[in-house]
């Protein structure tokens, strides 16, 4: 899906948040129970006026419609044969990629606008859509010197790659006719980690487009591990039945060894994080092998998810944005991590903001990764392990 349709008919749906997915108290639509594809989407189950999913297509001139949809026979055809049909497991398995430990915290780096020097940090995380130039279909930078000089950061720099990102930027790299080979670049400027697009999983559209984009995240998830790029499965879901695909997948591919998801937006509204992150443990239960999980967005929810993932490791981007709107970080005195305003004259660099915002999230989520390894020693019987200084 590229866009949203402009042409709606006279259906809408005011609030997008009434169609999240309940499937402990609505039954699946009425036209589910006859669809072809009820056995890999689950059905829709919302207490709505809708007879299925192909009610949340609101085009009016569905010939123009760009959504995965069978109102547009000749697209949807096209579209279904572009990923080899919706179920996970026709993709080809991908070749194992170990991936190396990684710090409970990785801050994520936009650009280096208003710095003058590096940040001094052992690893960072950097936007896919900012390494390959999409509109040439060519990398940016030539070099791992290159890189590292335009983001101001150490040239030893371990790298993440993340690919989330905007419908606009994820969909043109989807387009790109020679994906492999700018992996293949990618991968020799040293990665440490790399996750796929996050190609959008909505609610007020046909769940055919939903099933099109999982596939599509986990075949661009693919084309990464054949580059030798490890690379953490991105698990976008809408439904329960979503959720149980992706753990059926990752329990019999052992290549998979990281899962990567993002709360910075529709998964991370209101009430609906807690559902997402009560089936993300069910996922890591039914796998029942060790998975790292990496994580942007969601600092409330890390705790029930450390109990579940043998590690999680947060992409951190309040510490790039919260310098860019002058604001420093510091402990209470209580040891709660708070914001503070740090105003700057006209023309001062943020070298020394960035880089102390930065250490102390890293002390912060580190803090938070020992204070959880405690309570599990404790849950164990071996015992409390007492930190006399949790942020030192």
């Amino acid at each position: 899906m590229t866009k949203r349709p402009q042409q709606l008919e006279s259906h809408p749906i005011s609030n997008t948040q009434a169609l999240w997915d309940d499937a402990e108290n609505a039954s699946a639509s009425l036209g589910c129970w006859t669809c072809v594809d009820r056995g890999t989407c689950g059905g829709a189950h919302k207490n709505s006026s809708f007879f299925d999913c192909t009610d949340y297509c609101r085009c009016a001139d569905k010939a123009s419609c760009d959504l995965v949809c069978r109102g547009n026979p000749a697209a949807f055809v096209a579209r279904v044969r572009e990923v080899d049909g919706f179920k996970l497991t026709t993709a080809p398995r991908a070749p194992g990629v170990s991936v190396d430990p990684l710090p409970s915290m990785v801050p994520f780096i936009e650009h280096n606008s208003a710095r003058h020097g590096r940040l001094n940090f052992p690893i960072v995380a950097l936007p896919l859509y900012a390494l390959i130039d999409l509109g040439k279909a060519e990398m940016k930078f030539k070099d791992r010197e290159a890189l590292t000089a335009k983001f101001g950061i150490e040239p030893q720099v371990r790298l993440v790659v993340s690919g989330v990102g905007r419908d606009r930027k994820i969909e043109r790299y989807w387009e790109l006719p020679n994906r492999v080979e700018l992996l293949t670049q990618l991968q020799s400027l040293g990665i440490a980690l790399i996750t796929p697009p996050n190609f959008s999983v909505l609610t007020d559209v046909p769940r055919t487009d939903n099933l099109h984009a999982m596939k599509r995240i986990l075949l661009a998830w693919i084309e990464m591990a054949e580059a030798g790029l490890p690379a953490a499965l991105h698990v976008n879901a809408r439904t329960e039945r979503d959720y149980e695909r992706w753990a059926e997948l990752i329990a019999v591919r052992s290549e998979i060894q990281s899962i990567a998801v993002e709360f910075a937006t529709g998964a991370g509204r209101g009430c609906r994080i807690d559902w997402h992150v009560a089936r993300l443990r069910q996922l890591a239960a039914d796998v029942n092998r060790p998975l790292r999980l990496i994580v942007r967005g969601g600092a409330r929810v890390l705790e029930p998810l450390r109990q579940s993932f043998d590690a999680v490791t947060v992409i951190d981007t309040d510490a790039f944005n919260k310098t860019r709107c002058r604001k420093q970080a510091y402990f209470s005195d209580s040891g709660k991590l708070q914001w503070r305003g740090h105003p700057t004259a006209n023309g001062e660099p943020l070298d020394d903001l960035l880089q102390q915002n930065v250490a102390t999230l890293h002390s912060h989520h580190t803090y938070l990764e020992r204070l959880h390894a405690d309570r599990r020693v404790v849950r164990s019987g071996q015992g409390p392990i007492i930190a006399k200084n949790g942020y030192g």
